[in-house]
């Protein structure tokens, strides 16, 4: 007699058909914007954020997604749904990297202010919701810092502007790598310590004012300064010359130049009656100068120079007469 194959046993036996209740569908709703940042320069509110990339569900968004940024009057007290009707919607700005910017004229909210928020609408129409919103103190465009000049010098680049204002960034670009803020000034002028010679680098400036709630406000960036600094300064004189008899020579002694560059130091001597005359060229603070003779006056001037060659003024002149 042939036995029955129950059916589950046969779906299991060819590995087929599925056991259990089916899946609901996804709900595909693009994840929510959580770090829009705006900010005011010169005449423009500059608002960027990161473009979604996922769902709520944390499935990739299938294309095209949809950016609604707007911007309009936020109201006391703030309410969602009044903002959202009566707000602007700003065209969509590039996404470059998955992070999108917008350029947005801010002269309308000059001394009023503006609110700002951002959602995602996938293919399907479902939206994100609004993001965080940022509320931007609008103010009258700071003023571009005017003039700017970058001077070499000893202790670096040292750049002047002119500008009112309390606060000013500086951007500086070494050879072709991008423009990188180094330091924030209360006033001209400020000097670049960390520059090297003989490399290329260009400089912008930025007003700052400070607002509200650690806010703040920029000017647009003022014209590019270049400059190639170039290593044309001396070392400092050298300091403390002493001169003293010894039985068989005149002994010079003085104090060490503190300079990263310094290369050595060089003694000149004049015998009565004879020029100013270079004797020797020594790297330690100490010389003995044996080629003299008993019964004469000697002057001594000392200069210190560098790697490159610059020499320093000369020393102030000290006498030995050499019994």
């Amino acid at each position: 007699m042939r036995k029955s194959i129950p059916p589950l046993a046969v779906l299991a036996a060819v590995g087929c058909g599925y056991l259990g209740e089916p899946l609901p569908p996804l709900a595909n709703v693009p994840g929510r914007v959580t770090d829009l940042n705006v900010v005011q320069r010169g005449s423009r509110l500059i608002a960027q954020f990161t473009v979604p990339r996922l769902t709520t569900e944390g499935v990739a968004i299938k294309p095209r997604l949809q950016l609604d940024l707007r911007a309009g009057p936020g109201g006391e007290p703030f309410q969602e749904d009044a903002w959202a009707a009566g707000a602007q919607k700003v065209p969509e700005g590039p996404i470059e990297g998955g992070i999108a910017r917008y350029e947005i004229p801010s002269a309308e909210w000059t001394r009023k202010g503006v609110v700002l928020g951002v959602r995602a609408i996938g293919a399907n129409g479902k939206s994100s919701g609004w993001s965080n919103f940022v509320t931007v103190p609008v103010i009258e465009p700071p003023e571009i810092p005017a003039d700017p000049r970058a001077e070499n010098t000893a202790s670096g680049v040292r750049l002047t502007w002119r500008a009112s204002g309390n606060q000013f960034r500086i951007f500086r670009r070494t050879g072709d790598e991008p423009y990188l803020p180094v330091a924030t000034a209360p006033e001209p002028p400020w000097t670049d310590g960390t520059t090297q010679f003989g490399q290329r680098y260009s400089y912008q400036l930025q007003s700052i004012v400070k607002l509200a709630d650690n806010r703040e406000a920029q000017s647009e960036l003022s014209a590019e300064i270049g400059i190639t600094p170039e290593d044309t300064f001396p070392p400092a004189v050298p300091s403390g010359v002493r001169a003293s008899e010894a039985p068989d020579s005149i002994e010079l002694t003085w104090d060490r130049n503190p300079e990263a560059d310094f290369a050595g130091y060089r003694v000149y001597r004049a015998a009565p009656g004879g020029p100013l005359e270079k004797i020797a060229e020594l790297e330690i603070p100490t010389y003995s100068d044996r080629n003299i003779e008993h019964g004469k006056t000697y002057r001594y001037e000392l200069s210190a120079f560098d790697r490159v060659g610059n020499e320093s003024p000369h020393s102030a002149p000290v006498e030995v007469a050499f019994p």
